[in-house]
């Protein structure tokens, strides 16, 4: 993830049709590299209370409420990845994703490609500073 003037750039976020390496799978390491310089980030806390990294419902909170994870399955939960398989469904992890509805406050979707590979996301103006869109 990448932030460059007013844009997001979530490149690859594989959680769609195509997948393989996207940064859910990386998001781990990004987790220990900041518990190593803040102590109030824990890895265990990104786990399942039986001690797995999960996406699905038994998925933790915390990780179910990271910028990472709502950037990779914004709008993901409404899309149908393989037949008889519910909506938001995880090719990769085969798991229906735990957390399917949420809105994105501080960003907005401003592209994402054909099999979601690319997504860019536009940073929304700061509307409680008189600044217009």
């Amino acid at each position: 993830m990448c932030i460059r003037d007013r844009y997001v750039d979530d490149i690859p976020s594989d959680s769609g049709p195509v997948q393989s390496r996207d940064d859910i799978n990386k998001f781990l390491w990004m987790v220990r590299i900041a518990g190593s310089t803040d102590p109030n980030i824990k890895e265990v806390d990104y786990y399942s209370t039986s001690g797995e990294y999960r996406v699905d419902a038994q998925a933790s909170p915390v990780m179910l409420n990271t910028l990472m994870y709502k950037l990779c399955y914004y709008g993901f939960g409404t899309m149908y990845t393989e037949q008889s398989k519910p909506p938001g469904y995880d090719r990769v992890r085969n798991v229906e994703i735990g957390n399917k509805n949420f809105d994105l406050t501080y960003l907005e979707e401003a592209f994402t490609s054909e099999h979601w590979l690319v997504r860019v996301y536009k940073v929304k103006p700061p509307v409680n500073r008189g600044v217009e869109a």
